[in-house]
């Protein structure tokens, strides 16, 4: 309803126009959640946080870990959107918020370096080798982000940044200890295969955009195959390498397994699909789950 004459005609509702404080708060803040990946973001938090609990963390000890990892994993996420800003926005990346314009570059870059900051002594909160093992990871990541996704050595920052989970929960025991040899090597070759299934739907973009990194390489064909492949050997190092009997749950995951890795990236899908890094994500769980039944074995 007009105003009366010589009265301003104000909305009867906060302005929602762009120069608005409230307004840029209430509108970025749900497109930097989605700016994270909260997908990879969520499930390694609680992926590490239940690896922490059956290894004799404590309470104390696994809330420790899930808030250093979080921070890391939002560090990274926002990280790479920042990085890949120009790219996402010329391949028309409807799913990140800083290439549609959402998100200001800045903003994604800010909330980037707080994380991290906030990451390091989180991360120290469980002693300074721990500490040193995850902030490693971490780094490892922003290196992906920043220089190595555009050269052929594009997987080793994935495989050193999960095969650095087991440290960070081992060596934050009370009596601190390395990880088994099957537990690093299980994580690398998660994150691997990660790597391949991840970016698996954007091959074709990348190439476009000069991203050539080690799949970008081998091309769509083979990564389909290989990082099933890489996925399943993971999943094989912990049933042979942990001790005792594989028993029938153990045998049961592994062929769940190895059915979600097939349908997942071998079969193909349409163009653009996550499904791949999803699948990627459940054989992970999958892998984490065959950990949680021999936890104590770990260290």
């Amino acid at each position: 309803m007009p105003s009366s004459p010589g009265t301003p005609d104000y909305p009867a509702y906060v302005s929602l126009h762009s120069s608005g404080v409230l307004s840029r708060t209430t509108h970025r803040v749900p497109a930097l959640l989605r700016s994270c990946h909260p997908e990879p973001t969520v499930a390694v938090t609680v992926f590490v946080t239940l690896l922490a609990l059956v290894t004799g963390r404590g309470a104390a000890g696994s809330v420790a870990v899930a808030v250093a990892v979080l921070a890391g994993q939002l560090s990274i996420g926002w990280c790479n959107d920042a990085a890949d800003a120009q790219r996402d926005m010329i391949c028309g990346r409807g799913d990140k918020p800083v290439g549609t314009g959402e998100l200001p570059r800045w903003t994604a870059a800010a909330a980037a370096g707080t994380a991290l900051g906030l990451c390091v002594p989180l991360s120290l909160l469980s002693g300074v080798a721990a500490g040193a093992a995850h902030l490693g990871g971490v780094a490892a990541g922003w290196t992906y982000n920043l220089r190595l996704k555009h050269t052929m050595l594009s997987p080793l920052p994935y495989a050193a940044g999960f095969g650095s989970l087991p440290a960070f929960v081992t060596l934050g025991l009370p009596s601190p200890s390395w990880p088994t040899w099957w537990a690093v090597t299980a994580g690398a070759l998660l994150g691997a295969g990660a790597h391949l299934s991840n970016v698996l739907p954007d091959i074709e973009d990348d190439l476009a955009t000069g991203v050539r990194g080690l799949p970008q390489r081998l091309g769509r064909p083979a990564c389909r195959w290989l990082a099933p492949f890489v996925m399943l050997t993971a999943v094989g190092v912990i049933v042979v390498g942990r001790p005792g009997p594989v028993g029938v749950t153990g045998w049961a995951l592994a062929a769940v397994a190895v059915f979600v890795a097939v349908t997942g990236t071998a079969v193909p899908s349409k163009p653009g699909s996550r499904w791949p890094f999803r699948a990627a994500i459940v054989v992970a769980g999958i892998a984490v789950a065959q950990l949680l039944l021999h936890g104590s074995d770990m260290a």
